[in-house]
């Protein structure tokens, strides 16, 4: 009896620390963190991206989802459909600024659940501009931006004002935290210090491991998650500037290929442009397989135009084809069609350089007749006839007109102003063209 208590007496500890490990065990297995980076312009490859990781996470059941953000901002319209994914998200997200969250960049940290900054980083700098950096002051807009920006802020109980005073430059904005107004003229960009002040940011923190921390989930597994080599490509592809580029690149490579042909790397270059393009819209969820198959058809119809007659029935066709499957493969169809006609001209002026320069081997040759019927290449040349009129010679046959004659020791076809000459009649040439040899009865 006293031995039977003396082993369960001793095997207490030991179910202790079983407990505790299969505790530990158990939380450690309860949701990981995803740390996702933003380090990219914001731009539609971005957007794809996100939601790829973000749908990840949250069919693992995440315990949180780490927004690692380092950008200079991009395209609004894009910032807008991030920051929605992200509000919408299942699991909880913290937005670690780990470089800088800049104009769109900003939008996005400001829908996330919590902001941790690393010191050294800035938030702001919120003011619309246009491709060449200029401030773009249509009221409309700025209002609109300034609203969004000021409903993120609001979200988690961030004064409005500051986010507003991020993208307006004519609002005034007292900071009293820090002791600063912002002036007209001005924009609002936050240091990690002066945002942790504001309420702009709830934890400075250097690495991602530390916002873990803060957050109490040191003991669960991280997993990071980066693009993939397509979901890279993808964000090249649809970064502004690279698809219309690419554009260009098809549209000269394809059409020196088939006005010049022989040479065939301008087409499989053409091609693959092509093909990236398409591919760089597929994985970004835009583009599918019927814009390809739109767009090949296109291209098809403007080949048959050139070898079949249709009076530019194919070819306008073909046009409408390559422009429908180009636009309908992007995220916004006006700036695909504006990209499609900047590459158009510009490809127009290459094609017609490198046509210039190869005009001997171009394919309207094959539609010139440039081969000369000399006699050294076996042809032989017609003879005058001029010597023939007013020769006389000897009918060997009935003309009725035309018939045949002898004059001296040549035979010669000859033909009457339409009266009938017997055989063995005496005739005179009285006039010869080309082949035709008019005679009359002497």
């Amino acid at each position: 009896m006293r031995f039977t208590l003396l082993i369960i007496l001793s095997a207490i500890p030991l179910l202790g620390i079983i407990v505790d490990n299969a505790r530990a065990a158990g939380t450690e297995s309860e949701g990981a963190v995803y740390v996702i980076p933003a380090h990219q312009t914001v731009q539609s490859g971005l957007a794809s991206f996100l939601d790829r990781a973000m749908t990840e996470a949250e069919d693992a059941k995440a315990s949180l989802i780490v927004l690692d953000i380092d950008t200079p901002g991009g395209r609004l319209d894009t910032a807008e459909e991030i920051g929605k994914r992200i509000r919408s998200a299942t699991v909880p997200t913290v937005a670690f600024v780990s470089g800088k969250a800049a104009s769109a960049g900003a939008y996005l940290a400001l829908n996330a659940g919590d902001i941790a900054m690393a010191p050294g980083t800035t938030i702001g700098a919120a003011m619309i501009v246009d491709g060449a950096g200029n401030a773009v002051e249509n009221p409309k807009l700025v209002s609109f931006w300034s609203e969004e920006m000021a409903a993120a802020a609001q979200i988690n109980g961030r004064d409005p004002a500051i986010a507003v005073g991020m993208v307006d430059p004519n609002r005034v904005v007292e900071m009293k935290e820090i002791g600063e107004t912002k002036e007209k003229g001005q924009i609002i960009s936050l240091s990690a210090e002066k945002a942790l002040k504001v309420g702009y940011s709830e934890k400075m923190a250097k690495t991602a491991e530390e916002v873990i921390a803060w957050k109490g989930l040191s003991d669960r597994t991280v997993i990071a998650l980066n693009p993939s080599f397509a979901e890279r490509v993808s964000a090249a592809v649809t970064s502004p500037g690279f698809g219309t580029l690419l554009l260009i690149i098809g549209i000269a490579g394809i059409a020196i290929e088939f006005l010049v042909p022989g040479f065939g790397v301008p087409g499989i270059i053409g091609l693959i442009s092509f093909g990236l393009y398409f591919f760089g819209q597929s994985i970004a969820g835009f583009a599918g397989m019927e814009s390809l198959v739109v767009f090949l058809i296109g291209i098809g119809l403007l080949v048959l135009e050139v070898f079949i007659p249709s009076f530019g029935v194919l070819g306008i066709l073909g046009i409408a084809a390559v422009v429908f499957g180009i636009t309908m493969g992007a995220y916004d169809k006006g700036n695909a069609l504006q990209s499609l006609g900047i590459a158009i001209l510009v490809a127009a002026v290459i094609v017609g350089v490198f046509v210039y320069i190869f005009r001997k081997r171009g394919i309207w040759n094959r539609f010139i007749l440039n081969e000369q019927l000399t006699t050294d290449k076996g042809f032989v040349p017609q003879q005058s006839r001029e010597k023939w009129i007013g020769q006389e010679g000897m009918t060997t046959s009935m003309l009725r007109p035309s018939g045949m004659a002898d004059f001296g020791e040549q035979r010669l076809d000859v033909i009457t102003s339409g009266e009938f000459i017997e055989k063995g009649r005496r005739i005179r040439v009285i006039s010869v063209d080309g082949t035709r040899i008019l005679v009359k009865e002497i």
